[in-house]
């Protein structure tokens, strides 16, 4: 077992944590209103931060969205923090399950897609998470609009390929899984996106729940890739620093397995050894 499995482990354990923490800050500081409040008003007359009691009067800016709780400090430097980590953890267990790909079976366009995605998605969330909402709406949104499509499109691709390479039950297990988060996580972008064009306050709210939803779904798929991981090899390193098994790679490492796998009975010499010793 490789301890490369840490890594998609660790990608949920730490963003899903990070976030409900960027959360709790907010809703300690009053920055935002509870998940589980479904009343909102037109305007207050004061704003959420300087009210006080049990009874807190909310607006559509104090929605418990993602990005807003973590728009103002000091949960937006810690918003920062979680999204540029997660970004580079997502970049790398991207590249390694790549090559891991390119080792175990081949390359495809599958998993060149799966790679173009993944890390077309790390930027979308970097740039989600150092260019707030509220000072910065283009950018933020332009990351949004990166990091949202192309999740998808990565853990459809993913799901795609898994079932694509599965040749035991326990891979197919797998796939089955997979397949499940991603219909889930489908169904939550789109509900999230129909809400948060709606007027309607209860809609706006609902929005934020499902986009909660989303990305812990997306989080969790990130982390299914430890049954890959746990067998890894050295050799992933080694066709990482070669780029790809070059077509002469390919068919040497063909050449030396047999029709199931394993090693040919007998080694056959080349056809053209003789002469080239001759020539020598």
């Amino acid at each position: 077992m490789s301890l490369w499995m840490i890594l998609p482990v660790s990608l949920p354990v730490l963003t899903i944590t990070g976030i409900w923490v960027v959360y709790a800050m907010a809703l300690y500081n009053q920055h935002v209103c509870p998940v589980d409040n479904w009343l909102y008003n037109q305007s207050c007359e004061e704003d959420l931060y300087l009210q006080s009691g049990p009874t807190l009067c909310c607006t559509l800016d104090n929605v418990p969205l993602i990005s807003k709780c973590g728009t103002l400090p000091p949960e937006s430097c810690f918003f920062s923090l979680i999204c540029s980590t997660g970004s580079f953890m997502v970049m790398v267990i991207v590249l390694l399950r790549y090559a891991h790909v390119i080792e175990k079976h081949q390359n495809c366009v599958l998993n060149t897609a799966s790679l173009s995605t993944g890390w077309i998605c790390a930027a979308g969330l970097m740039m989600v998470g150092n260019f707030q909402v509220d000072n910065s709406k283009v950018l933020h949104y332009v990351g949004a609009g990166l990091a949202f499509p192309t999740s998808m499109l990565f853990v459809c691709v993913q799901t795609a390929l898994t079932y694509r390479l599965a040749k035991t039950q326990g891979e197919y297990n797998v796939a089955h899984l997979r397949l499940c988060m991603t219909l889930l996580a489908f169904v939550a972008l789109v509900l999230s996106g129909v809400f948060f064009c709606q007027e309607s306050f209860v809609l706006q709210h609902a929005s934020a729940i499902f986009e909660w939803l989303f990305c812990v779904i997306i989080m969790l798929f990130y982390g299914t890739f430890a049954f890959e991981f746990a067998g890894m090899s050295s050799d992933t390193m080694v066709v990482l620093a070669r780029g790809t098994l070059g077509p002469a790679g390919r068919e040497h490492k063909v050449d030396a397995l047999g029709p199931l796998g394993g090693p040919l009975p007998h080694s056959q010499p080349h056809p053209h050894q003789p002469e080239n010793m001759s020539i020598l």
